[in-house]
């Protein structure tokens, strides 16, 4: 055989494979949109708006100050710690609540339509309220905090206690398994992506009720540090905690989500898109 035949019947060389690094399909376009926004921010305040109006260029160049700054730490300490407490009240009364009116029909038709009624009520309606009870503390704050937190956890625990499959729950019985056995070992682990989807929405109204107690009452948090310093012009540095307050946002976003992969590795949403 020649060699020419056989340099002709060798396999090919194998190149080797160029890397790929990974960006979420949606990426570009964020950030794409996320510039023209600040764009069009900047020129639109610059030329339309008085000079103490908040634009990207005087808000980036406030957040070092504001963020050394001893009483804007104090604020957010403070607005942290109430929504920590009312969410945990919250959390706890909304899953017993939930898992009540889920499996017993008696306990729904008694306060179904109550939590309905509440959850469409604005809590601003109601902070005149419990200043009266409460008086013009931060006992108010977090009393409208758990306000604000609380229905969307019932509503969403009571909706998983009820997609519990029945074969699930003739299984216990069968084994004689007791009422509460099967609440805290059925019941309640088939209820938590309900559960963790009302803790999202619980999350975010209550920093908005916690905003919205700070400015009606004027207590130290990030509410009223953002009134007090919109309304000595200092609109940059109230910017600055409007961006702290998404920042939260964000977080507690992003801290379900791990939960959810934590947790439930068996749960598992669409996420196309995302």
């Amino acid at each position: 055989m020649s060699q020419s035949a056989v340099t002709s019947a060798a396999p090919p060389a194998v190149k080797p494979e160029a890397k790929h690094v990974w960006l979420p399909a949606a990426f570009l376009p964020r950030l794409i949109t996320g510039v023209v926004i600040l764009l069009a921010w900047e020129f639109i305040v610059r030329a339309l708006a008085p000079a103490y109006v908040a634009k990207p260029s005087t808000v980036a160049l406030a957040v070092p100050r504001v963020i050394a700054d001893p009483a804007f730490l104090a604020a957010t300490g403070a607005t942290l710690a109430a929504v920590a407490q009312g969410l945990a009240v919250a959390l706890f009364f909304g899953t017993v609540i939930g898992l009540m009116m889920g499996r017993s029909p008696l306990a729904e038709r008694a306060v179904r339509h109550y939590v309905n009624g509440f959850y469409a009520v604005p809590m601003i309606v109601v902070l005149p309220l419990f200043s009266l009870w409460f008086g013009y503390s931060s006992g108010t704050r977090v009393a409208t905090i758990i306000f604000a937190a609380i229905f969307s956890i019932i509503i969403n625990v009571a909706d998983g206690a009820r997609s519990v499959p029945r074969e699930y729950m003739e299984v216990a019985r069968s084994f004689r398994a007791g009422r509460l056995s099967m609440l805290t070992g059925i019941v309640l682990p088939s209820s938590m992506p309900y559960l963790l989807a009302g803790f999202r929405l619980a999350a975010g109204r209550a920093l908005i009720g916690a905003v919205v107690a700070e400015f009606f009452l004027s207590v130290g948090g990030l509410g009223y540090f953002i009134l007090y310093n919109s309304r000595s012009y200092k609109h940059s540095e109230a910017f600055v905690g409007v961006l702290l307050l998404a920042a939260f946002g964000v977080a507690f976003e992003l801290l379900v989500q791990w939960m959810t992969r934590r947790f439930m590795p068996w749960y598992r949403r669409d996420e196309r898109g995302g």
